[in-house]
């Protein structure tokens, strides 16, 4: 992944860390907890063994998940997201309704309640309001 140019979008900021398919993968499969490298591998349908080592190094190289060792020879790690690798988890929310709208509906997540596949939606919390259908999207800033 390239580095980010001085004076980049957020956005860009955010593709130089994460901006590959499998480091999000890799993020998505440790959402639930920590993982093991062969734990990972085989929960990651494609990825070869050397593509997740070296998106588990970049994540922990960037502050996003921490490798704790349970076995010293050879040496094995256990894989934990750290609170900001967690933050990535609405992102992913995001990317996958966005994809499950372009893809089968059957995959989309659903309301366990009544079945109905969920929206996503803006929402200020301090005006109290949704923010997805304001007339001028000129206004919304995103950062």
């Amino acid at each position: 992944m390239a580095e980010p140019e001085h004076g980049s979008s957020p956005l860009a900021e955010a593709l130089a860390r994460v901006g590959d398919r499998w480091t999000l993968l890799v993020v998505e499969a440790l959402l639930p907890g920590p993982r093991r490298f062969n734990d990972l591998l085989s929960q990651i349908p494609g990825i070869a063994a050397n593509i997740l080592s070296d998106r588990l190094k970049r994540l922990e190289r960037d502050g996003l998940l921490v490798a704790r060792p349970y076995y010293q020879r050879p040496p094995r790690a256990a894989y934990q997201l750290t609170a900001e690798g967690t933050e990535l988890a609405g992102a992913l929310r995001l990317l996958a309704h966005w994809g499950s709208r372009h893809t089968d509906q059957a995959d989309s997540p659903r309301h366990l309640a009544c079945g109905t596949p969920i929206e996503v939606r803006w929402y200020c919390p301090t005006c109290d309001q949704l923010v997805d259908h304001e007339q001028d999207h000129a206004q919304l800033h995103f950062v």
